[in-house]
């Protein structure tokens, strides 16, 4: 293993024990929850490493869950901030070279249609600044407000066609100049990978106490084609699959 790679893995450590550390008085399904997911899922570490947040975005989560994005973002601020300051322990974590500094967020706006999942943020993230904004809606009847970066990972598949189509269509016409949206999806003309990524989506699904959904999956190509028609400007897709058996994919989506 490389120094760098082990300064990043130590990192990501301390990285994980802060954006966690919020979750401990929301119980301990809560804090178990954020520790298996910010580790687990390498969308949070892409997003980092890649700088696909800019500084001083206001950010709309869809689909928000607990707010592990919130708090994962804002960890990553101050780990950073920390970085760039004479440690006084010389063994304290720094930040990697090759990535960019984490983003200041200006405003953070989570949605989320679960009631628990929204009651699990607001007991944790009370202490975060700045303060997330939580709202307990369906992402197709909550108004989107004017911002800088959307991100929706793992959740238009969750409602059917015409109105995944719709809500793609105001997150364009919420988006800033120059806006980004962050779009996770599964790849369905991947074949096993594909299959695997439904099943443990119902699973995972069933652990948070919802009930079983119908999905609404659509191929790489599909997704690709309704954003290009919207006027989205797309970057070549990122894989989000590593160390899973998954076929998941972020498509980065501009505004010129």
């Amino acid at each position: 293993m490389s120094p760098d790679t082990k300064a990043t893995k130590t990192l990501l450590s301390a990285l994980l024990d802060r954006a966690c550390e919020p979750y401990r008085p929301a119980g301990q399904f809560a804090w178990r929850f954020a520790r298996g997911k910010l580790s687990g899922d390498p969308a949070f570490k892409a997003l980092l490493a890649q700088g696909l947040i800019p500084d001083h975005a206001r950010v709309l989560d869809l689909g928000c869950g607990q707010g592990l994005l919130a708090s994962w973002l804002l960890a990553a601020r101050r780990q950073y901030e920390e970085s760039i300051r004479v440690r006084p322990f010389p063994d304290a974590p720094g930040w990697p070279e090759h990535w960019p500094a984490a983003a200041r967020i200006q405003d953070f706006h989570g949605v989320e249609l679960m009631p628990k999942d929204v009651d699990r943020a607001q007991a944790a993230l009370g202490g975060l600044r700045p303060l997330p904004r939580l709202t307990l809606c369906d992402i197709c009847d909550v108004p989107f407000e004017p911002c800088d970066v959307v991100v929706i990972l793992d959740v238009l598949h969750y409602i059917d066609m015409a109105a995944q189509d719709a809500v793609l269509t105001r997150v364009r016409d919420a988006l800033a100049p120059n806006g980004v949206l962050l779009l996770r999806v599964g790849d369905a003309s991947a074949g096993l990978p594909f299959k695997i990524s439904n099943w443990v989506d119902h699973v995972v699904t069933f652990i948070r106490g919802h009930r079983l959904p119908r999905l609404y999956c659509r191929a790489l190509t599909d997704w690709q084609a309704a954003l290009l028609r919207l006027g989205f400007q797309l970057d070549a897709p990122i894989p989000l699959s590593q160390g899973t058996p998954f076929a998941n994919v972020l498509l980065v989506a501009r505004l010129g």
